[in-house]
């Protein structure tokens, strides 16, 4: 029996119900069917989009149990691009919305999350600003769809007498924003395909960690006013670029341009999160000549080579930024 018919069957219950009880009756659909959940999904994810996936199996007839196929692909890629709209509130072109809105119709999913779009994050961002009528009272907050392009140094001093370097408790109090992210990468990989050469590596850390209601510190500087490059690289010409949030540093590129360097940070810093997890930590590296601690997103793979240079450190104290020991 199909799954349409027997939802009709059993229109009085709830689908979480129905669903359960018609992969009881279909066990080896059930085996396959759960070989699409994603290693990130939440069980509520999982079965709100499970649901999704078996409710619009029949309209790609060319679907086979067991059998790979561009259908598959297809109704699985609309499944996450569905799930990525009501969990994390991803925005797509409009006519995808509209063929994922009736896909998904009849679908209830319990607690779901507000969705906040990015549009909405920007228009209350400017009812803040406008509501505040002494403008030097008011902190200026980045907009939640740019990227801050800090100069390398230009960071908050810290002061005189407290010791340049994170915290100890900053890795801990960072975990849980980096754990967040690693969801939402995940999420948005699956939906382009799949980690590969050919995305905007850039355009989906900057969305994801936008989801996240966070944005990315971009540093970016002539490859020759770098001290610290790595032994054997002779190259001058070009630039080199540094990705962080939160303070944290994800990635450095190098490349021809700006563009091209910043490309190259952001294919690096998406590469951490093709491990199982991801971890802040303190960890040593140099910055202008010198070895400091920074927070560093690690993925659970051991490394054989050290970090480059640091472009930036948020940390740094007067002393450090004076150059003084």
């Amino acid at each position: 029996m199909r799954f349409s018919s027997y939802k009709v069957m059993a229109e009085e219950r709830s689908g979480e119900d129905i669903v359960s009880e018609y992969l009881g009756q279909n066990p080896q659909l059930a085996q396959w069917v759960e070989t699409f959940r994603g290693y990130c999904e939440t069980n509520k994810q999982w079965v709100a989009r499970r649901e999704f996936i078996l409710r619009n199996m029949e309209a790609f007839p060319t679907i086979e149990q067991g059998t790979p196929s561009n259908s598959l692909d297809r109704l699985l890629s609309l499944s996450m691009v569905w799930a990525n709209h009501v969990f994390l509130g991803c925005r797509y072109p409009q006519a995808i919305m509209d063929k994922i809105k009736e896909m998904g119709e009849g679908i209830v999913v319990q607690d779901a999350p507000v969705r906040t779009t990015r549009d909405e994050i920007m228009a209350k961002g400017k009812r803040s600003a406008n509501a505040g009528s002494d403008a030097d009272s008011c902190v200026k907050r980045p907009k939640s769809n740019e990227v801050d392009g800090r100069s390398a140094g230009k960071t908050a001093a810290r002061p005189v007498n407290q010791k340049s370097g994170p915290l100890p408790q900053a890795p801990a109090e960072h975990q849980p924003f980096f754990n967040r992210l690693y969801k939402a990468v995940a999420w948005k990989l699956v939906s382009a395909g799949g980690f590969g050469p050919n995305l905007d590596h850039f355009e989906i850390l900057r969305s994801c960690v936008e989801s996240c209601k966070q944005s990315l510190s971009c540093v970016i500087v002539p490859l020759k006013d770098i001290p610290d490059l790595p032994a054997g690289r002779t190259q001058k010409e070009g630039h080199v670029c540094e990705l962080r949030c939160q303070t944290v540093y994800m990635g450095t590129g190098y490349g021809r341009d700006e563009a091209a360097a910043r490309a190259m940070a952001s294919k690096e810093a998406l590469k951490v999160f093709q491990g199982r997890k991801v971890a802040v930590k303190i960890c040593r590296r140099r910055y202008r000549g010198k070895d400091v601690e920074d927070l560093m997103l690690l993925d659970d793979q051991p490394r054989s080579q050290g970090f480059p240079p640091a472009l930036s450190y948020p940390f740094q104290s007067e002393q450090l930024e004076d150059g003084s020991s």
